[in-house]
């Protein structure tokens, strides 16, 4: 229709010019107007048939870029939909793998447990947004009520004896097991590529009220952890660690030594009621914050040699039965011992703390 109109249009302006332009003309005036009228019509005809082409084009390229933009969209939409069905896939299947390692923790045979535990962990190590979620589940498996083993039975013994101490021993491998597992992935050791991909940040821990067997935790980089009134028997080590928030050890019974050495306490540390049954050890320690040891017995020998408390600290009612070392220490806030018992001779660095006025 277009191009009839176009045509139309030409033979018009041709038959106009043809006629009415060369009106009362003759000889070569009439065939010079003609053929100008000619001219005049055929560039309008192909003028309007060269604007016909470019819409014409235009059309085509409009046409070819909605169909290729409706065809990005619709590949959008399947790679969308795509995406959640792995989605949807990948978190059927992590929810499978943490629940059948959950399930294997609660099994009555060791080398289960312990398949469970490996489970998490590399369930974790895959899955950073799982990590706390397992870390969760490993410290609430260390909070489980735990009896110790004990003195070997005699081999006479009766069988239900045997068994039971067989028992405890593989649960405090299993039990040790997951301490490992916490300690591995909560330690960044500096300039040691395969820590810097095994690490765990910003994790939080807790272990209250829970039996831990010669825990190592040296060099541990934790937000916060809680090992109120847990029991920690045999050696504990913590030297180099660094608590960024919370360090509650509160009531917690250190039945072997305790290894403090270097580590930095960014805010709170707590050691109220804590009772040390062997050496103590916090020299060079950072306490930023605020330092409560108050109640707090330390039965053998505790050192705080170049340690240095910033903010509040706290020894009201401390007893050191095995003699305490303070040398070269730094107090540079609010700090009481009051009421403490010194088993041998006061340190000269405290004695200006002794009974203060608050």
């Amino acid at each position: 229709m277009v191009v009839g109109g176009i045509v139309l249009v030409t033979i018009a302006v041709v038959v106009a010019l043809w006629w009415a332009g060369t009106a009362g003309l003759n000889g070569d005036k009439l065939v010079t107007a003609r053929l100008d009228a000619l001219r005049t019509g055929l560039g309008i005809g192909i003028g309007g048939g060269g604007a016909l082409a470019l819409y014409l084009s235009w059309r085509r390229q409009r046409a070819a870029e909605i169909t290729l933009a409706q065809a990005a969209t619709a590949l959008t939409q399947k790679d969308r939909d795509h995406e959640h069905v792995e989605a949807d896939a990948r978190e059927r299947r992590i929810t499978d793998l943490y629940t059948k390692a959950v399930e294997q923790l609660g099994s009555d045979k060791a080398p289960v447990r312990l398949g469970g535990l490996y489970a998490l962990e590399r369930l974790a190590q895959d899955n950073p947004p799982q990590r706390q979620t397992i870390v969760n589940v490993l410290c609430a498996y260390l909070r489980m009520p735990y009896s110790l083993p004990g003195h070997r039975p005699a081999d006479d013994a009766e069988e239900t004896i045997l068994r039971l101490y067989r028992e405890r021993v593989e649960e405090r491998e299993v039990r040790q097991a997951a301490q490992r597992i916490l300690a591995d992935h909560l330690r960044l050791g500096k300039g040691d590529i395969k820590s810097m991909t095994t690490f765990w940040p910003g994790i939080t821990i807790d272990l209250t009220n829970a039996v831990l067997v010669d825990l190592v935790f040296s060099s541990v980089d934790v937000r916060a952890a809680k090992f109120s009134n847990a029991q920690f028997v045999g050696d504990s080590y913590f030297s180099d660690a660094n608590f960024s928030y919370l360090a509650d050890f509160n009531g917690a019974h250190f039945g072997g030594s305790a290894l403090f050495a270097r580590v930095c306490f960014e805010d709170f540390a707590g050691f109220l009621d804590v009772r040390f049954d062997g050496y103590a050890s916090f020299a060079k320690a950072e306490f930023k914050n605020l330092a409560a040891f108050s109640n707090a017995n330390f039965g053998s020998s505790a050192y705080f040699e170049q340690a240095r408390f910033d903010g509040v600290t706290r020894f009201d009612a401390a007893r050191f039965d095995g003699g305490v070392n303070f040398t070269d220490s730094w107090f540079g806030g609010t700090t009481r011992f009051d009421q403490v018992h010194f088993g041998r001779n006061i340190p000269d660095e405290v004695k200006m703390y002794l009974d203060a006025p608050e």
